[in-house]
């Protein structure tokens, strides 16, 4: 073999191994990993579906899955957990799937956003999407009600409303652009509360597709591309195992601390905790408890919308029911704190979503238990003033004592098995029956009782 054609093969290996690292490079189908990774949201969008959508998109990142499907049915949600969302799925290297299911599901307010969001867009049939006007703009009403601008869309009246909705529009018209989805329907579903069905939503090019179970939109998706920091890639879902993410203990604890109700709860624990330790200093379990308690309750108000007023109104109608225990209001203290802490309640969460208000009955329910401490406060009070003083100087004045000796209206009394100095008439003498009727330092003033009076009279 000559010079020449050992360099021609060279030439030939080189190029051909050049190729092969191109096509590798240039054309990757598949992620490290053939795992599709479900989470389950159901309910309202808040801080703790925030936390477990992180951590999954983690483990997600972590175990270089291959897709994500986010299974979603919510009636909305918070526009900051909301937007803390979508800000995870647009930073998310691994395609996102948002799946409407099961039937009978909804993506309303905040989850037609995150549908939006996603890199795909998948509904169930029997489901629906929709309704993302601002759920505070939507249920006040305004003194434009009913007016319309050019293209027939409501106008808000206040030009905070204004400010919201145009908001609200301007941020699911840019996701739409950016996922190349319908963005006139969705500003209409920002606008005008516009909703649409499943089928509907795929004719108008809203979402990808329509499938009735998770292995059949891993199906459905094999093969279509989708983009990941400007770069387009194309799914291969052949042959690829699901696993679900259930949310951890943290959590779920957050979940539970989040609800409204149980943050209130908490914070009423922690303030009558603290309460009954000042009262009985030492006791230490209702000083722990409330401690414990008004922590968890005050890191719930921190990563909730929250009205400062409701805040204030709380915090002052316990403290009036604290002060009815110490001053002799006779219930108009009491009354008070009771009636300013039922409009703290009501008003504390800054958020017309349902599933993110106090219930009505937990506030009536509280305020009628705090009522009844009053009314307990108070009676015990009442019937203070009127039982007998039994220590103390004031206990002596009233008392009958018995005359030890006496002379030139001074001598001693016995009164409590006690040897006392005292001052009275002239007449009395010993064995005498008196009573005391006052304390001068160390010095009683007594005068004889009836029956020594008329003993006194008749000799």
């Amino acid at each position: 073999m000559t010079d020449r054609e050992r360099l021609v093969r060279a030439l030939h290996w080189i190029v051909l191994l050049a190729a092969m690292v191109i096509a590798v490079f240039a054309f990757p189908t598949r992620a490290a990993s053939d795992e599709v990774i479900v989470m389950r949201v159901e309910g309202a969008i808040g801080p703790a579906t925030v936390a477990y959508l992180a951590d999954g998109l983690q483990q997600a990142q972590q175990a270089e899955a291959a897709l994500v499907i986010i299974t979603l049915d919510t009636p909305g949600g918070l526009d900051t957990s909301m937007r803390e969302i979508i800000r995870e799925i647009l930073a998310s290297p691994i395609p996102i799937a948002t799946f409407v299911h099961p039937s009978g599901a909804r993506a309303a307010s905040a989850g037609t956003f995150i549908l939006y969001a996603s890199h795909f867009a998948a509904m169930t049939p029997g489901t629906n999407l929709g309704a993302a006007t601002p759920v505070q703009i939507g249920d006040v009403p305004t003194p434009n009600k009913g007016a319309e601008d050019g293209d027939g869309q409501p106008v808000p009246g206040s030009t905070l409303d204004r400010k919201a909705v145009n908001d609200a529009a301007a941020y699911i018209r840019s996701l739409a652009e950016m996922r190349g989805r319908n963005a006139d329907w969705a500003e209409e579903a920002v606008r005008g509360a516009e909703s649409l069905s499943a089928q509907s939503a795929l004719n108008q090019d809203v979402i990808d597709v329509v499938a009735p179970t998770i292995a059949s939109l891993i199906g459905q998706l094999d093969g279509r591309e989708f983009s990941v920091d400007g770069e387009t890639r194309a799914l291969d879902t052949v042959g690829m195992t699901i696993r679900e993410i259930e949310p951890d203990w943290v959590t779920q604890i957050l979940a539970a601390i989040t609800d409204p109700n149980i943050a209130l709860i908490l914070m009423m624990i922690g303030l009558y905790g603290l309460f009954f330790e000042f009262l009985n200093p030492g006791a230490l379990v209702p000083g722990t408890v409330g401690a414990i308690s008004l922590l968890i309750g005050l890191y719930a108000l921190a990563v909730m919308p929250v009205d400062f007023v409701g805040i204030a109104l709380i915090v002052l109608g316990v403290g009036l029911m604290v002060a009815e225990a110490f001053a002799p209001s006779f219930g108009i203290l009491g009354i008070g704190g009771v009636v300013s802490f039922i409009l703290g309640a009501t008003v504390l969460f800054d958020t017309d979503v349902p599933d993110f208000r106090v219930d009505p009955s937990l506030i009536a329910a509280l305020g009628v238990f705090s009522a009844g401490l009053i009314i307990l406060i108070s009676r015990v009070g009442i019937r203070s003033f009127r039982r007998r003083i039994v220590t103390g100087s004031e206990e002596l004045v009233g008392a009958s004592a018995t005359v030890l000796d006496w002379r030139d209206g001074e001598g001693h009394v016995f009164v409590h098995s006690e040897r006392w100095n005292a001052k009275g008439p002239n007449q009395l003498k010993p064995d005498d029956c008196v009573v005391i009727d006052g304390m001068t330092g160390l010095e009683l003033s007594v005068s004889p009782t009836g029956r020594a009076q008329e003993d006194t009279e008749r000799k």
